[in-house]
């Protein structure tokens, strides 16, 4: 991926601060392992949709386009697939333990002829093989969930990781990853967030620390190399 998302908007000493050729793909090749899996966070309407109090459809609509690539690619490969929303029932009003302490404000109610939001886009809609994970009102998709536990039942030892947002619950999950010693790629393409400038300084951290921040295309290429 030779234009990254941060290209001009890091400050000169920042990346000399990290140093060690990041800025070159040809001395940093993507590290990740045979055995991937796709883990899409919160690509529900409730994030995508610009209907939707957190929604943002002018970044999650191209998302799931790109996700919509990626999932059949993952599909194909024979990659695991795992999902994330908050709860099991559509509609649930969180009560306050639930929602936790969030500073983002709860925002208006949706209007009454809004479908529940906290339901994955059609576009992506999980096979019956497929898991969805319930993460309540929590960033990372390995946070009170079983996630690991599957990943490690599949042999899993590498993690794509896309989703909304990229500076929040997509991040959270790429540090669990870490933490856990899994290679991670994050797609360009296929992760969004309401604030630009958000969404690429933390790809930008993400790519410094815990994995490879790599196109789209670089994505499918890994996984159409798996197939058979």
């Amino acid at each position: 991926m030779r234009d990254k998302p941060w290209d001009g908007l890091i400050p000169d000493q920042d990346l000399a601060a990290f140093a060690g050729g990041f800025d070159s793909d040809e001395s940093r090749p993507m590290a990740v392992g045979s055995k991937p899996a796709l883990v899409i966070v919160d690509m529900t309407r409730a994030f995508v949709d610009s209907a939707y109090p957190k929604g943002w459809g002018e970044t999650g609509w191209p998302a799931v386009a790109a996700n919509e690539r990626l999932l059949a690619a993952a599909r194909d490969a024979g990659a695991p697939v795992f999902f994330t929303q908050a709860y099991p029932w559509p509609g649930h009003n969180p009560r306050s333990a639930e929602r936790g302490n969030w500073r983002f404000p709860p925002g208006p109610t949706p209007t009454p002829d809004l479908p529940p939001g906290d339901v994955i886009v059609d576009q992506l809609t999980p096979r019956p093989e497929e898991i969805v994970l319930f993460k309540g009102s929590k960033s990372s998709a390995f946070f009170g969930t079983p996630l690991i536990a599957h990943l490690i039942h599949a042999g899993v030892d590498t993690v794509i990781v896309t989703g909304m947002t990229t500076s929040g619950c997509v991040r959270a999950t790429v540090i669990d990853a870490f933490s856990y010693n899994l290679r991670v790629i994050v797609p360009v393409e296929a992760v969004a967030d309401r604030s630009q400038l958000s969404h690429r300084v933390n790809l930008f951290d993400i790519h410094m620390k815990y994995g490879d921040v790599v196109s789209l295309q670089e994505s499918l290429d890994y996984l159409a190399r798996l197939e058979g």
